[in-house]
């Protein structure tokens, strides 16, 4: 019988959703800008600390 071993890397999930919203609050984005940031807020970032 193999034993199965479960590793949950929940940090990182967590470190990705604050950057979201640090993002959405920091940037003042629109909704849709927002929702879109989910994706690229790097991208937003980038581009405001230029």
């Amino acid at each position: 019988m193999e034993k199965i071993k479960i590793e949950q890397h929940s940090m990182s999930g967590l470190f990705w959703i604050a950057g979201w919203l640090f993002a959405i609050g920091f940037l003042g984005l629109t909704f849709w800008q927002g929702v879109l940031a989910i994706a690229i807020w790097p991208y937003y970032l980038g581009i405001a600390f230029r």
